[in-house]
């Protein structure tokens, strides 16, 4: 597999482990110092964010990818990802969003990982 490819595969297992609350998975697929920026500008550490996924504060139920760009720079990248997302978050109902994340990624020892992500629509 191409970076490009390994990256594209890395945003599909993003969205399946976090419907699957698969905090393991998330776990390896993070960088120690990820960090998310909601929709609302709440910034979550990873742990934070983990937690909030176990908890059921975010609750996401199916996607379907529409887009993945990927910009590969040595050992650096950037995603955008765009994913019709089913979500219940924040004790709000059960909704169909349009969401887009942008990412930045770092390869450690030949494997790549998140290091942020900034939810919005589009």
């Amino acid at each position: 597999m191409t970076d490009i490819e390994q990256i594209q595969q890395l945003y599909k297992d993003y969205w399946q482990y976090m419907i699957n609350k698969d905090i393991k998975g998330l776990d390896k697929i993070m960088a120690d110092d990820y960090e998310l920026c909601h929709m609302t500008g709440l910034r979550q550490k990873k742990q934070d964010f983990f937690e909030s996924v176990k908890s059921g504060e975010l609750n996401y139920y199916s996607v379907k990818h529409d887009e993945i760009i990927v910009n590969v720079s040595g050992d650096t990248a950037k995603m955008i990802g765009r994913s019709k997302v089913v979500a219940a978050v924040y004790g709000g109902g059960k909704s169909s969003w349009r969401l887009q994340g942008d990412f930045k990624l770092r390869k450690e020892n030949g494997v790549w990982l998140l290091t942020f992500s900034k939810a919005s629509t589009y």
